[in-house]
């Protein structure tokens, strides 16, 4: 398979994940937010709030304030990702469409509104920060604000989740100045259950979205450091920098094998000290950042 046939194959893969992101998405807001009554932040949010106002279809108002704000975010962040936000945008408002007239009443009824606004704000913002987490991480977005939030984390390293919690909080709390029949105890309980939706959607989509990224340091301590180096070497590919020692205890002269790899490549690396040196000694630690070949860069 030539280098064009696999870059094709793995742009169709990414359309495909965007689209998988944008049903989860979808979903839930179909089926814990909306059902409910409940407000959201973002373009939905916005949406949302036009609804239950106005009755203006949410698929119709999440296409036309998201193509305004997809015109203002192509030159920030390139036709590349313009192309497949634009197809997230399409295919997100289709499936707005679409998917509440599949989902039967009484499933929502026994899955969401039977259990709920606490259970269903939590389980709707996990499946909502599911989805966008698999949209982002393929280059797409679900529009709106997040469009914003890509273009912030583009030149400041700010979590997109902590960006869109901001944003999210001011858009839940204006739902407040909406006309409505019911009382002030019941408008101030739905912003309360908006803002745990959100919290629950940025921890999610920064987790998946962060837990790849993160980084740990290893200090390996053995007399067999040249062996371990090696393998970690021509194993995993990640660089090892070996240090001179002395054990003040001992005042024995010494070296310590240093690494610094993906939390995911831990365990591979772990494997390979425990079968050279059963007895070698480690410290294992976090890193908040690393920055330079083979992982983040730094942003200006």
């Amino acid at each position: 398979m030539n280098t064009k046939t696999k870059k094709i194959l793995s742009e169709i893969k990414a359309y495909f994940i965007i689209a998988i992101g944008l049903l989860c998405y979808v979903l839930a807001w179909s089926i814990f937010i909306l059902p409910n009554n409940m407000v959201g932040g973002g373009v939905t949010g916005i949406s949302a709030i036009l609804h239950y106002w106005t009755g203006f279809d949410v698929s119709y108002s999440f296409f036309i304030i998201n193509v305004a704000l997809l015109l203002v975010a192509l030159k920030v962040l390139g036709r590349g990702f313009g192309v497949k936000t634009v197809y997230a945008i399409l295919v997100s408002s289709v499936f707005f469409k679409i998917v509440p007239a599949l989902i039967p009443a009484s499933f929502i009824q026994e899955i969401a509104i039977n259990n709920g606004q606490l259970l269903c704000c939590i389980f709707g913002g996990a499946l909502a920060g599911l989805g966008m987490a698999l949209t982002f991480a393929n280059g797409g977005s679900t529009g709106g604000t997040d469009i914003v939030a890509l273009m912030i984390n583009k030149y400041r390293s700010i979590p997109p989740g902590k960006i869109l919690v901001v944003l999210d909080m001011i858009i839940i709390a204006s739902s407040l100045i909406v006309p409505s029949e019911n009382n002030w105890g019941y408008r101030f309980a739905i912003v309360i259950y908006g803002y745990i939706m959100s919290g629950v959607l940025s921890l999610t989509l920064d987790m998946f979205l962060s837990g790849s990224k993160q980084s740990v340091q290893i200090l390996i301590f053995s007399k067999q450091y040249d062996v371990i180096a090696d393998r970690i070497t021509k194993e995993t590919g990640r660089g090892v920098t070996v240090l001179n020692s002395k054990g003040w205890y001992t005042k024995e002269e010494g070296k310590v094998a240093v690494v610094i790899a993906r939390k995911n490549e831990s365990n591979n690396i772990l494997r390979i000290i425990k079968e050279v040196d059963k007895t070698a000694f480690l410290s294992v630690g976090s890193v908040m950042g690393v920055y330079g070949q083979g992982f983040e860069q730094i942003k200006k």
